[in-house]
C-alpha cells in the first residue's frame, strides 16, 4: 500500500471497524402536548448524527397531521458499527400547517442516545427533554430490526370500491394503513397511504417497501390491513380491515387483481344482512431488484481537474500539493468517495483520466488523457492504483487550461452507448469528476450530459477549494430541469454535485452519504424502466472499450 493512499484513508478514518449490520429504525411517539387550545399538534421528527462532535440530519419523517400519539410509518435505515459510539438525537417539531419545513415549526424537544443502546434493546423508550432543559410527558419511543440480507422492493398499488360513507355533508376522506404481526403478536405499522378525499372509490399511490419492512421475508407472515375516514381533528372514523400476506398479494404480480372484503366486526355481528363496507383491491405487486444487484456490474471512472486555477503543485498552496503525511483535498476526495463506489464495481479496474494539462511528449493541452498516460489501456488497479498514478504523473504535466468537461462526460457516455447496444445491457457507468472551479464549456457540456441522460450513465461532481461552484448546481437539476443550449429537457436527472469544503470536518460517511445520494435511485429506475434483470456479480465480466 502506498504511503500517500494510506495517509489519506487513515485521515479520513477510512480503515475503522467494518460495518456489523444495517438496522430498521421506527418511531412512535405518546402524550405530545397541545401548545394551541384550538388545533392539535402536526408532529414530524428529525433524526441526527453526531459526527466530529456536529450534528447532521440524516432524515426525517412524515408529517401527521393532528396528533398526539403519532405512529411514523416512515422507516430509517442505518449502518451499525459495533466498535464506534454513534450518537443520535430524535428532533420533536410541530409543522405549520402552511409548510412543512422546520425552519417554521415549533421545537417541542429531543430524545438522545447511541444506536448501540437501541440495538441492544431492540425497544427504547424515552422522555421528550423540553426547550431549557426539564423533562416533559411525551415519551419517543424507538424500536430497532437487523436486516436479514432481502434486499428485494415491494412496489404496491391498491384502490378500493364502494367504501361506507362515513360523513354527513361529504363522502369518506379514505386512507390505508398495513400493519404487520410480529412473532411477540404485536402489530407493527409497514406504511400509510396518503388520504384520497371525498372519494368512496379510491386509489391510491403506488408505494414501495422492502421485503424485510413488509413480511421480515417470510411470505405467510400475516398481515393487517384497516381502511380510515380522515378527519381533520385527528379521530379517524373507523371503515373496516381485512387480512393478507405477501404470498397472497403475489398473485397480482401477472397483472392479475387481487382482492379482499373491507370488514367491520360490529356491523358484522349488527347487521344481518350485512356483507363488507367495501372492497379492496391490489392492482399490482411488482418485485423490484435492490440498488445493491443493479450496480454490483457498474463501471467507476474517474476525472481529475488538472487546470492551472489549482495551483502549481511544488507550491503548497496549492489543491495538487503532494505532501507525505497531510492528503490535499483531491486526495482526500478520491478515497473518500472512490472506496465507497468501489465495494460494487464488478473488477476493481477504474479508468482514470485528466483534464485541462499539457501533457507529454508533445505538451498539448487534453481534456481527456489517461492519468497513467496508456490511452489504450487507462484503468488501475483499486482506488490506491488510480492514486499512485495520480502521484506519478502530477511531475511529467504542465497545469493548463481551460476547464473543459464535455470531452470526458462524452468519453464515457461513448462506451455507455455501446453498452446498450451490447446483448444484455448489464454494465452500469459512474463518472466522478473532481475540479477545482467554473467549468468554461457549459454549452457543450449540457448537452453532453441532456445525451447521456439516455445512458446507462450517472455523473459525480466533487468541487474542490473554494470557488464559485453556482453552475455546477444548475448542472445538478435539483432547482429545475436541465435543458441542452436547444432546449432539450434531461431524460432523467443523471448529475450529483457536492462542494467538498462542506464536508472538511466531517466523517468520511456524511461525505459519502451526500456524494451517493442519488445514484442508487438513478441506477434502478434506468433498469426497472427497460425491463432488465440483474445477474449476479459472478456472472459479469469486464469488457470496457475506454481504447482509443
Amino acid at each position: 500500500m502506498s504511503d500517500i493512499y494510506e495517509s489519506a484513508a487513515n485521515s479520513l478514518g477510512l480503515f475503522s471497524s467494518p460495518c456489523l449490520t444495517k438496522v430498521e429504525l421506527r418511531l412512535t411517539c405518546k402524550g405530545i402536548s397541545d401548545r394551541d387550545a384550538l388545533s392539535k399538534p402536526d408532529p414530524c421528527i428529525v433524526l441526527n448524527m453526531q459526527s466530529h462532535g456536529q450534528w447532521m440530519e440524516v432524515d426525517r419523517t412524515e408529517v401527521i397531521r393532528s396528533c398526539v400519539n403519532p405512529a411514523y410509518s416512515k422507516v430509517f435505515t442505518l449502518d451499525f458499527y459495533f466498535e464506534e459510539v454513534q450518537r443520535l438525537r430524535f428532533e420533536l417539531y410541530d409543522i405549520n400547517s402552511s409548510h412543512n419545513g422546520v425552519k417554521e415549526a415549533d421545537f417541542l424537544g429531543s430524545v438522545e442516545c447511541t444506536l448501540g443502546q437501541i440495538v441492544s434493546q431492540r425497544k427504547l423508550s424515552k422522555a421528550l427533554v423540553r426547550p431549557g432543559g426539564s423533562v416533559g410527558k411525551a415519551i419517543i419511543t424507538v424500536t430497532a430490526e437487523e436486516l436479514t440480507g432481502n434486499d428485494d422492493y415491494i412496489e404496491l398499488s391498491f384502490s378500493a370500491r364502494k367504501l361506507d360513507d362515513k360523513d354527513f355533508f361529504s363522502k369518506s376522506d379514505p386512507f390505508l394503513e398495513i400493519y404487520r404481526l410480529n412473532n411477540d403478536a404485536t402489530l407493527q405499522l409497514v406504511y400509510r397511504t396518503e388520504t384520497v378525499m371525498n372519494n368512496l372509490n379510491p386509489v391510491w399511490k403506488n408505494f414501495k417497501v422492502s421485503l424485510n419492512s413488509l413480511c421480515s421475508g417470510d411470505h405467510e407472515r400475516k398481515l393487517q390491513c384497516t381502511v380510515w375516514d380522515w378527519d381533520s381533528n385527528g379521530k379517524h372514523d373507523y371503515i373496516g380491515e381485512f387480512e393478507a400476506t405477501f404470498k397472497e398479494m403475489k398473485g397480482a404480480i401477472d397483472g392479475r387483481q387481487v382482492q379482499w372484503p373491507c370488514i367491520n366486526p360490529k356491523y358484522k355481528v349488527k347487521k344481518k344482512n350485512y356483507k363488507n363496507s367495501g372492497i379492496v383491491i391490489l392492482n399490482q405487486c411488482k418485485v423490484t431488484d435492490s440498488f445493491i444487484q443493479r450496480w454490483s456490474g457498474s463501471c467507476l471512472s474517474v476525472a481529475i481537474d488538472f487546470t492551472a486555477s489549482n495551483g502549481d503543485p511544488r507550491n503548497s498552496c496549492s489543491l495538487h500539493y503532494i505532501h507525505p503525511y497531510q492528503p490535499n483535498e483531491y486526495l482526500k476526495a478520491l478515497v473518500a468517495v472512490g472506496e465507497i463506489c468501489q465495494d460494487y464495481d464488478s473488477d476493481k479496474m477504474f479508468p482514470a483520466f485528466g483534464f485541462g494539462a499539457r501533457i507529454p511528449p508533445d505538451f498539448k493541452v487534453s481534456h481527456d488523457f489517461a492519468v497513467n498516460f496508456n490511452e489504450e489501456n487507462p484503468e488501475c488497479a483499486g482506488i490506491q492504483g488510480v492514486v499512485e498514478a495520480y502521484q506519478a504523473c502530477l511531475p511529467k504535466l504542465q497545469l493548463y487550461g481551460p476547464t473543459n468537461i464535455a470531452p470526458i462526460i462524452q468519453k464515457v457516455a461513448s462506451s455507455a452507448s455501446q453498452e446498450v447496444h451490447t446483448k444484455e445491457a448489464m454494465q452500469y457507468f459512474i463518472l466522478l469528476i473532481l475540479t477545482d472551479g467554473v467549468i468554461t464549456d457549459m454549452a457543450d457540456t449540457r448537452e453532453a450530459i441532456v445525451q447521456a441522460s439516455h445512458l446507462p450513465m450517472s455523473v459525480i461532481i466533487v468541487g474542490v477549494g473554494n470557488a464559485d461552484f453556482g453552475d455546477m448546481q444548475m448542472l445538478d437539476g435539483d432547482d429545475g430541469i436541465l435543458r441542452s443550449p436547444k432546449g432539450e429537457p434531461v431524460l432523467r436527472d443523471i448529475v450529483q454535485f457536492v462542494p467538498f469544503r462542506n464536508f472538511k470536518h466531517a466523517s468520511p460517511a456524511a461525505l459519502a452519504k451526500s456524494v451517493l445520494a442519488e445514484v442508487p435511485n438513478q441506477v434502478v429506475d434506468y433498469y426497472n424502466s427497460r425491463g432488465i434483470k440483474p445477474k449476479v456479480p459472478s456472472d459479469y465480466q469486464s469488457s470496457r472499450p475506454f481504447g482509443p
